[in-house]
């Protein structure tokens, strides 16, 4: 007499009803290594744009070496065909100018950097100070308001055309209402949060300090946000990676636990373990605690499974045991499984068969009527 079928559910059980409960708080745990892995997860490596903040950045400041108007009008042409957040912004700002964006032509987008284009016949870039001085762009007219702008926490894009600096646009986003509070509660539970971003050094650091982040890493390329996701790993910790854009992509495939927002790129989804679709960074620790009380489930599953085989089978084998008895056991073994599996809400069980007979009731009374 053994009890393969408890065997056999134990696991699958607890971690469906942990899938089910966690798509009622807007997480989707898309693999089963999310419920195995996140439990044990060490450090959170937090994206900051999109993540952290709203990922609404909006034009602040615009410090031009000529007209303002022509320098927002050309960036934004440059930007119109970017799918990232900063040059969406720079498009909504020329569109409250009114300006009319004329059209582009060989358009091209250098990830974690910034973008090249052929405006009115002329090449415009915009990115990065760095990716225009790598251009051979002089800043120097422009050195101090960059370095203002970027002491006072602003994401600064400069913008050239033909080889020539015409200025600077300073963005900002807001954080999330609920991103303190969710870092400090990481903090409380023990893990360890890490931001990591495109966004200058400066920056980052000021969004650091609103959340209570320590360790910080700002100007990082794509590749090197999974760099340091494998550095965190290499030093013995599980890591969980959570962001939003297609620069996030190799950081979120790096990581333990991939953990993407819901308003974040699909690339970005695609490569994620774990979707938070509300875009709260506090259902980071929710899907935590989901995954930790799944495992322990699972665990109380298997080790009732193995004690009723334990029991049974030398029972069986020395003949204490009939058939019949046998039969009740394995179906108890599965039923204490099951219930196991929906412990503190039993009510799902009554829900469930209650829905079947509020589905089947109209139809009854339907046929009825038709026969009357």
């Amino acid at each position: 007499m053994g009890y393969p079928c408890a065997v056999g559910i134990a696991a699958p059980l607890a971690i469906v009803r942990g899938a089910g409960e966690a798509a009622d708080e807007g997480i989707i745990m898309r693999t089963g290594e999310a419920f195995q892995a996140f439990r044990s997860v060490t450090h959170v490596v937090l994206d900051k744009t999109g993540t952290l903040t709203e990922g609404r950045p909006t034009v602040r400041e615009v410090e031009a070496l000529g007209d303002a108007d022509e320098l927002v009008r050309l960036a934004a042409a440059a930007e119109s065909a970017s799918e990232h957040p900063l040059g969406q912004a720079v498009v909504a700002s020329a569109f409250e100018r009114k300006l009319a964006l004329p059209p582009v032509s060989d358009f091209e987008s250098v990830t974690g950097f910034g973008v090249s284009a052929v405006v009115d016949g002329h090449r415009v870039l915009v990115g990065r100070p760095r990716f225009l001085e790598d251009h051979g762009v002089d800043l120097n007219k422009l050195r101090d308001h960059v370095e203002r702008l970027q002491h006072a926490g602003r994401t600064v894009i400069a913008v050239s055309r033909q080889g020539r600096a015409l200025g600077v646009l300073a963005l900002g986003d807001e954080l999330r209402a609920d991103a303190v509070e969710a870092v400090a509660a990481m903090r409380q539970a023990k893990l360890t949060p890490v931001l990591v971003t495109g966004d200058n050094e400066a920056a980052a650091r000021r969004v650091a300090g609103q959340l209570g982040i320590d360790e910080v890493h700002g100007g990082v390329l794509p590749e090197d946000k999974a760099e340091i996701v494998r550095r965190l790993q290499q030093e013995g910790n599980t890591v969980a990676m959570v962001g939003d854009g297609i620069n996030d992509a190799p950081a979120l495939m790096q990581a333990n636990v991939g953990v993407a927002m819901g308003g974040g790129t699909d690339i970005a989804m695609e490569s994620a373990d774990i979707i938070i679709v509300g875009n709260e960074v506090a259902s980071v620790l929710r899907a935590r605690e989901i995954s930790r009380r799944s495992y322990r489930t699972t665990r109380q599953n298997v080790s009732l499974a193995f004690l009723f085989n334990g029991i049974g089978i030398p029972a069986a084998a020395t003949g204490l045991v009939y058939p019949v008895w046998a039969m009740v056991a394995m179906a108890a073994s599965v039923t204490t499984i099951f219930i196991n599996s929906i412990g503190g809400r039993p009510s799902l069980l009554f829900d469930a068969i209650a829905s079947v007979g509020r589905t089947e009731g109209p139809e009854v009374k339907e046929t009825k009527a038709v026969h009357a």
